[in-house]
């Protein structure tokens, strides 16, 4: 599927679905930063509301993941329920707009996860298949990095219209709109789905993950046990306040971090493709382990400013890298039902990580906090480290 036709030495819809990703995210940063502000100082809600409109938001997207996987695989309509998805996320930003009670937001967020819990899974799918195994971390690699300049170039376009339209947030949420809908017109006219022979649609593929093999359970166990330490990204903005940085400085931190994630993401994924994607995945919990020990150790601004880009280094290092083993170790037959059952794991294992992790802050102080992610992350490399041993010793003795 589309590995031949090749743009700027990866295939067309591994390009394509890249660019996708890029004006999807532009969409979504330039509403997702002023949403809690858009509730609390507009229409007055608590804190507490936020808290669970986002808690249903991404819980929707994470249960949808898997069932839009296993659709994926059982129909072969990779492509439609991408368009299904990214249309859907994009139909919900005019109702942003016009919302004028917290109901409505929650209505709002809820179709903008549901889009995102249908579209993930087939899309990463589609990456798989339109790419040659030597080349997964690239491939894998180039998307994030896409992603993750859309999540740059989103929140910058949404401080301009807010700068030139006197605050008003309605109009960004309105104006996001346009992004999405070229993110939809890209999958429609861009992206190429072969057609399964009659022959490969024989077999029903079953949404248990059961029926996978011990590597594909024991990398879901690996990715929980680090996830449930991978907390939101919300409790580095609080450790960085803590230490004294100005609150107009952390969007410049939070600048730098993600520069370094889209600069690295493409160079570590063909870094990956070249030392085993295994080892930079092994490498990558190392970092991630060691920049959080330094955040729980840190005490001036000078610390999160060096912590911050180092921690967007783990990102480049991370997420391409992860998805991209999925990729090496899941079934062709499966490969949509595997990556749904990835992002469902990661995505549930959210809530309980935040909550931990809030739990830890007030009661013994933010250094717990971090300590407890550096450990778990360290928990997930002896685990995984361990498998492979125990795997190479079972296979020797029969």
């Amino acid at each position: 599927m589309g590995i031949k036709k090749r743009i700027s030495g990866l295939g067309r819809n591994v390009f394509f679905t890249g660019l996708v990703s890029l004006f999807m995210d532009i969409s979504s940063e330039m509403v997702y930063p002023l949403v809690p502000l858009f509730l609390t100082n507009v229409l007055g809600a608590s804190k507490t509301i936020v808290g669970v409109i986002e808690g249903i938001a991404e819980a929707t997207a994470s249960l949808l993941k898997i069932i839009s996987g296993w659709l994926s695989d059982r129909f072969g309509k990779r492509k439609l329920l991408m368009t299904i998805g990214y249309g859907t996320s994009a139909a919900s930003r005019p109702i942003l707009a016009v919302a004028m009670t917290s109901t409505h937001v929650l209505g709002a967020r809820f179709i903008d996860r549901l889009g995102k819990g249908i579209r993930t899974a087939p899309r990463d799918a589609i990456i798989a298949e339109s790419t040659e195994v030597g080349n997964l971390g690239l491939a894998y690699g180039f998307h994030r990095s896409m992603d993750t300049i859309g999540a740059i170039i989103g929140p910058a376009i949404a401080v301009a219209l807010l700068y030139f339209f006197r605050n008003d947030m309605r109009l960004v949420f309105l104006a996001s709109t346009i992004p999405g809908v070229i993110a939809v017109l890209l999958i429609t006219f861009f992206i190429r789905e072969k057609k399964k022979a009659v022959t490969e649609s024989i077999r029903i593929p079953s949404l248990s993950i059961s029926e996978f093999n011990g590597a594909f359970r024991h990398y879901l166990t690996v990715i929980a046990v680090f996830s449930i330490g991978n907390f939101a990204d919300a409790f580095l903005i609080l450790k960085a306040e803590s230490v004294g940085v100005a609150k107009e400085y952390i969007p410049a931190i939070y600048l730098a971090f993600n520069i370094i994630y889209a600069a690295s993401s493409i160079p570590m994924g063909a870094l990956a493709d070249k030392i085993g994607i295994k080892k930079m995945l092994i490498l990558s919990f190392i970092v991630y382990s060691a920049v959080y020990a330094g955040v729980a150790t840190a005490s001036t601004p000078l610390h999160i400013w060096l912590l911050f880009p180092a921690y967007g280094l783990y990102r480049g290092m991370s997420d391409g890298s992860q998805k991209a083993y999925l990729a090496l170790i899941s079934p062709t037959e499966r490969k949509a039902t595997a990556f749904g059952a990835y992002h469902a794991v990661t995505g549930l294992m959210l809530l309980p990580a935040s909550i931990i992790a809030g739990y830890l802050w007030d009661s013994s102080g933010p250094s717990a906090t971090f300590i407890y992610g550096s450990i778990m992350s360290a928990l997930a490399v002896v685990i995984f480290v361990g498998w492979g041993r125990t795997g190479r010793q079972k296979q020797e003795k029969t």
